[in-house]
């Protein structure tokens, strides 16, 4: 098991990150951040990004799509991509991985494949 530091050093590691973190979405507030600086305040967009986790819970909700579970979220921007995934661990409920990717440097299958290894290693 990893701990937090050990896990965004990781996700800092991935071929074209920007920058990292890990929110809860209950609160809005980054738990750990790494990265971003001078391309993306980690604060403001764990707090934005927030919305959007909880946006497509609620979706899920009315949609009765109780046995699925988000594995993550693709954000496509004409120079990033940001990834969202929520910890499917049971300490990990109500957190989310974020990951800014910058899509010229960056291999998405590989960073995805990447992200689903480190959060389930991540101990909270």
């Amino acid at each position: 098991m990893a701990n937090l530091d050990t896990s965004l050093k990781e996700a800092m590691a991935i071929e074209g990150a920007i920058g990292v973190a890990l929110v809860d979405y209950g609160s809005g507030m980054a738990l750990g951040a790494l990265g971003g600086e001078g391309e993306l305040d980690l604060n403001v967009a764990a707090a934005g990004n927030t919305d959007v986790v909880r946006a497509k819970m609620r979706t899920m909700e009315l949609l009765n799509l109780h046995d699925n579970e988000i594995e993550d979220i693709l954000i496509t921007l004409t120079g990033q991509y940001h990834l969202i995934r929520p910890l499917t661990q049971q300490k990990g409920r109500g957190l989310f991985l974020y990951l800014a990717l910058s899509r010229t440097r960056s291999n998405l299958a590989m960073a995805r494949h990447q992200l689903r290894t480190i959060e389930a290693v991540l101990d909270i």
